[in-house]
């Protein structure tokens, strides 16, 4: 009797790859506690002076999901697990890199405190630096040899759906932002400047990233970071606005909007865990590597 083939290897997350992930989700929260705890404060704490604190506390919990989805993502054995948050952190981290060297003159370079100063310089070597590295491993990491696991975990149609309309919003509002945004702020919520719509911009084209790759993989178990990271960003956002409720125009259909896209962002976060939840109850929740 012919003897039967070996069962695939399963394509590992590379060493390089988990240690940049594990990084950058430290570099994420470490950025995210000026913002988000230290809103009034950003004059001396952060690489560049916010006036408003919702829009600090919106960089703050931005910051913070993104941490979750990182340092999940770096958790992970195989690549296919992780790879929903590689493509949306380089994009984000080469956008905001383009944000600051047009404001540059606007930045904390010359501040008479050394913390102050030190801290924007970390920041513009951080963001010259991330996308490059990110890129040159996501090389590394696809020449890694191995098969990808089947998708034994599909999305429901309405999920998926959604995550797609989620996509194309989140990045043709961002590329507004990026490119007009004195043109397009005043569909914001609350107010913003050119500096700080950009840089929200960058952030919905990273969230839209995250949310198109998760669509495209089709698999509730491949994307589980983006889904934890997605009710850690809702949740915060609800803070931030608790918080500083005076700043939004409640009256304001866009407010409604953004409300009805954190609600989302929870049905879409809890609907999937609670999916892999149920089905872990009744089989086995991890697909196997033989090597495993």
């Amino acid at each position: 009797m012919a003897a039967s083939s070996s069962p695939a290897r399963f394509q590992p997350l590379t060493r390089g790859m988990r240690r940049m992930l594990f990084t950058a989700s430290a570099l994420v929260f470490a950025v995210g506690v000026p913002l988000f705890l230290l809103t009034a404060r950003t004059d001396t704490f952060f690489a560049w002076t916010i006036r408003s604190p919702l829009t600090a506390a919106f960089l703050g919990a931005a910051y913070w999901a993104s941490f979750v989805l990182e340092f999940l993502a770096a958790r992970e054995k195989h690549w296919a697990y992780a790879r929903c948050a590689v493509p949306a952190v380089v994009a984000f981290t080469g956008l905001t890199l383009i944000v600051t060297l047009i404001h540059i003159d606007t930045f904390h370079f010359d501040a008479p405190a050394l913390f102050t100063r030190l801290g924007t310089w970390v920041w513009l070597a951080v963001y010259a630096s991330v996308p490059v590295i990110m890129g040159a491993l996501t090389v590394l990491q696809l020449r890694e040899p191995g098969a990808t696991p089947p998708r034994e975990y599909p999305l429901p149609p309405w999920m998926r759906a959604t995550l797609t309309i989620n996509a194309a919003l989140l990045i043709l509002f961002g590329l507004a932002l990026l490119i007009v945004p004195t043109a397009v702020m005043s569909l914001w919520p609350w107010a913003l400047t050119p500096l700080t719509g950009r840089a929200i911009g960058a952030w919905l084209i990273g969230l839209g990233i995250a949310a198109g790759h998760k669509a495209w993989e089709n698999d509730l178990l491949r994307g589980r970071p983006v889904m934890v990271s997605s009710v850690a960003f809702s949740v915060l956002q609800i803070i931030a606005l608790l918080r500083y409720s005076d700043e939004p125009d409640w009256g304001q259909p866009t407010m409604w909007l953004y409300l009805l896209l954190l609600a989302d962002f929870l049905a879409v976060g809890i609907g999937g865990l609670s999916m892999l939840r149920q089905t872990a109850q009744k089989s086995e929740f991890r697909i196997q590597d033989p090597d495993f």
